[in-house]
């Protein structure tokens, strides 16, 4: 179909639905405001990195994701995105910086 969007469709169930209802207030601004925050910024490029750990750590995170069916990658940048807005919402008014490091060498 020509002009047909992109983005899929999302569906929602009636459980879904009411339980939004039941949200207060500061329920829904805060969704608003961390949905916001997770999906309002420019992506940029990627940086290929490297990080020596150890091999069984490795290799049971990647069973773990495995069996959870995502990618052991996807899930290493969702537990920095955690864990940055976990930071933010620690902070006063903080803006999700990470404290740098007392180590010098590469940014």
């Amino acid at each position: 179909m020509k002009g047909s969007p992109k983005r899929p469709v999302q569906y929602f169930s009636e459980e879904y639905l009411a339980r939004c209802r039941e949200m207060s207030p500061q329920g829904v601004a805060e969704f608003l405001e961390n949905f916001r925050l997770l999906h309002g910024q420019a992506r940029g490029p990627s940086r290929l990195i490297s990080v020596k750990m150890p091999q069984a750590l490795l290799d049971a995170f990647r069973e773990k994701c495995r069996l959870e069916g995502v990618r052991y990658q996807t899930r290493i940048k969702e537990l920095m995105r955690d864990w940055l807005g976990s930071l933010s919402a620690s902070r006063p008014g903080g803006r999700g910086r990470a404290p740098r490091s007392g180590r010098s060498g590469r940014p």
